[in-house]
């Protein structure tokens, strides 16, 4: 049985623990480690936020109409309003929540130089396929996690009902234009990739996240072929996504 985020019938391979199963958190966070795993973790998401609700700002003045950019700055706010309690939950956890997201800024920063959209519908497919990949990779982290953090990881990475908007959009404009869907379909092709290499590089460099997928003697974790699996999923998920658009992956 192949495993999968939340799904608490499937076993973690050599543990015999499931993705999702409830871990102590006050006896986790016992663990200095453990600790610094979640800040670790918690920074990285923060300032992911930060920089879309930055870019999704920036996004609003290639809108083709009002209402494109009140939508598209509905996306950065609820994007911005997700930033708050990950500050504070770090700052509880005892750590310096700026401190703790700054390890993350060299990486998400040029993922957005390298991904910078030329146009409006190249920034509605980053918005809804980038940040979708991201979040993916965080909620396949957040299943090994205590029930506390895990909780909050999620309610921070919801849609809001935004990706309709997007979908919409871009259907519509392929449809005016058939040929816009090939130049679509290769961007978003670039993000997937530009979007996986950031995510394995932010797993890499950060010996606590490192650990963390790792697992211990009581907690569960992920091995090569699970690691695997878990960039299977995501990439399926992507090819998923790109279908919703109308594009191929």
């Amino acid at each position: 049985m192949t495993e999968s985020p939340g799904d608490t019938t499937a076993a973690v391979p050599g543990t015999g623990v499931a993705p999702g199963a409830d871990i102590d958190g006050p006896l986790a966070f016992q663990d200095p480690a453990y600790r610094e795993a979640v800040v670790d973790l918690l920074g990285a998401i923060a300032y992911g936020e930060i920089s879309a609700f930055e870019r999704l700002s920036e996004d609003g003045r290639l809108a083709p109409s009002l209402e494109d950019k009140v939508a598209i700055g509905a996306m950065a706010t609820a994007e911005f309003g997700h930033v708050g309690p990950l500050l504070d939950r770090m700052t509880e956890l005892g750590a310096d929540p700026f401190a703790a997201m700054a390890p993350f800024r060299a990486a998400i920063d040029l993922f957005h130089e390298h991904t910078a959209p030329s146009d409006w519908y190249e920034g509605l497919i980053k918005a809804f396929v980038g940040d979708g990949l991201a979040n993916d990779f965080y909620r396949e982290i957040a299943a090994y996690l205590d029930t506390g953090t895990r909780d909050l990881i999620l309610a921070s990475l919801e849609d809001s009902g935004h990706s309709r908007f997007v979908i919409d959009r871009v259907r519509a404009a392929i449809a005016a234009d058939p040929r816009l869907g090939g130049r679509l379909a290769l961007w978003g092709r670039r993000l997937m990739g530009e979007a996986l290499t950031q995510a394995q590089r932010v797993a890499a460099e950060r010996d606590a996240l490192s650990a963390l997928l790792a697992g211990g003697v009581d907690r569960p974790g992920l091995d090569l072929a699970a690691i695997g699996r878990m960039f299977t999923r995501l990439t399926e998920r992507h090819a998923e996504r790109m279908a919703e658009l109308g594009l191929a992956s």
